[in-house]
């Protein structure tokens, strides 16, 4: 039953894993909020934060000791995110966690053009490995974040060609991962990619943004040598170039393309198009 399962929800500070523990509250649902700084912990009515970094297989076993059910955030992009999560899935394992449901990316595979989606795939990998019942929500990418790709001339730039992205509001997966954490055993082994209501180029993505915003918003196509050179600028890590580049090639090889149901049929509600989500931000 829903009331007798024990929840932990990773993230809690940030944007979706906020949102989830957020709704949990909203329906009196005790639960366990693990989050490495308990002092940005938001404060909700039967929520408990708790310390426990992906890294720390001490305090994730502390952490998660008694629990049930897991939503397990992806961790923020490192380059040592794949350990840090492999440390957490092996303390969850160990703590005795029913079953972990993991915050994934949609195309998730070994090749995947977006280079972060690999990790991610070798991630369930290692779940499915760990012998904890699962689920994983494959997320497009956010369409809350899609006014960020603007530069401050009013262009979005990358090397996305004509492809089209499913983008998907963070208020949906938040819903989505609430009923399956609520309701885990019917979604047990189960791997759900979560997508909003359309497949957008990113000159639709730019229309749209220009109709919402007031803001004249246009795209232009790099190829990937100009989109190196345009981030170059910004001094980070060839691994972070590669994942910001890949980001868009991965949308012009097809791999963000494709629109699902699942988010109809995990809330009860359908997707939220990109433009009501930029209305609302």
């Amino acid at each position: 039953m829903i009331s007798q399962a024990r929840i932990a929800v990773t993230g809690a500070t940030g944007r979706l894993g906020g949102r989830v523990v957020r709704r949990l509250a909203a329906a009196d649902i005790p639960q366990t909020m693990v989050v490495r700084d308990l002092d940005r912990a938001p404060q909700l009515a039967g929520a408990t934060a708790v310390r426990g970094g992906f890294g720390d297989r001490d305090a994730v076993l502390r952490a998660l000791d008694g629990v049930d059910r897991v939503l397990m955030v992806s961790a923020s992009e490192t380059p040592d995110r794949l350990q840090q999560h492999r440390t957490f899935v092996d303390a969850a394992a160990e703590a005795g966690v029913a079953h972990l449901v993991y915050i994934s990316f949609y195309g998730a595979a070994p090749d995947a053009t977006f280079t972060l989606a690999r990790d991610h795939w070798a991630t369930e990998q290692h779940i499915r490995a760990s012998g904890l019942a699962f689920t994983f929500l494959r997320d497009n990418l956010y369409a809350d974040f899609t006014p960020a790709l603007v530069g401050a001339d009013g262009v979005i730039r990358g090397p996305g060609g004509q492809g089209r992205a499913a983008v998907v509001a963070q208020d949906d997966i938040a819903d989505a991962a609430t009923g399956v954490l609520l309701h885990a055993p019917e979604h047990a082994g189960a791997t759900y990619d979560l997508t909003g209501p359309q497949s957008l180029t990113l000159a639709e993505i730019a229309a749209i943004l220009s109709r919402t915003t007031g803001r004249a918003i246009t795209y232009h196509p790099e190829d990937v040598e100009e989109a190196y050179r345009s981030r170059a600028s910004y001094g980070a890590p060839d691994w972070q170039l590669d994942a910001w580049v890949s980001t868009y090639t991965a949308i012009a090889n097809g791999e963000m393309d494709g629109v699902s149901d699942a988010i109809p049929r995990l809330t009860g509600h359908p997707a939220t198009p990109l433009a009501d989500v930029v209305s609302d931000t």
